[in-house]
């Protein structure tokens, strides 16, 4: 019986990922130095790949400078964020049928809080597990695991969603059931382990949900 939902944040209720990609090709665009949109895309929920976004600009470039420029493209682009579809309907749908809502996000309470506060959202989880809460980071499940322990409910009466592939990982390492939801900069990520894949949060109903892994 599921007893709790479980969501990540950035990519899955408000895709900060593909904004911030796109914040990294405005300076590009800008300076109109070629922008490897797929390369710093594969940073996005990747633990073991690194890539160093200003490289196309030459050693001698001032970084400081771009990353400034990045700053107030991502601002400008931040402020068009949209929640993304269905996660409302079933946010709803779950305090409705009584569930446990958690959030466990590899990013700072500040970045996730200040933004469900921002959309009216924060009152929708009742327990969020973020990076200072844990000693390891996804792909390790001790986000998942501290939101299990929080609410006493088992892995198995538990659904986790997630955008990414180190995300997934998470989830399953800690035992729940697990439905992925790529978003424009994770849709390359193997989801071959996962529970259930989807394009939209918007298919994702929670009767649905329920008999499948209830």
């Amino acid at each position: 019986m599921i007893r709790a939902l479980v969501f990540d944040f950035d990519g899955l209720i408000i895709d900060t990922e593909t904004v911030l990609v796109e914040s990294f090709g405005d300076v590009h665009d800008a300076r109109d130095v070629p922008f490897d949109r797929h390369a710093i895309a594969r940073t996005i929920g990747e633990a073991d790949f690194t890539f160093d976004p200003w490289q196309a600009f030459g050693a001698d470039v001032d970084r400081t400078a771009l990353e400034a420029d990045r700053r107030k493209f991502h601002a400008a682009r931040d402020e068009t964020q949209r929640v993304l579809p269905g996660v409302v309907a079933l946010l709803e749908a779950a305090h409705a049928r009584g569930l446990r809502v958690g959030l466990a996000s590899n990013s700072s309470h500040h970045h996730v809080e200040s933004r469900l506060e921002r959309f009216g959202l924060r009152r929708s989880f009742e327990f969020i597990a973020c990076r200072e809460d844990v000693k390891a980071l996804k792909p390790a499940p001790d986000l998942y695991a501290l939101v299990l322990a929080q609410f006493n409910v088992a892995p198995h009466e538990a659904i986790a969603f997630e955008d990414s592939h180190t995300g997934t990982l998470a989830a399953k390492r800690a035992g729940i059931w697990v439905v992925a939801v790529p978003n424009p900069s994770t849709a390359h990520h193997d989801f071959a382990h996962v529970d259930l894949q989807v394009q939209s949060m918007a298919e994702c109903t929670l009767d649905a949900l329920l008999q499948r892994f209830g």
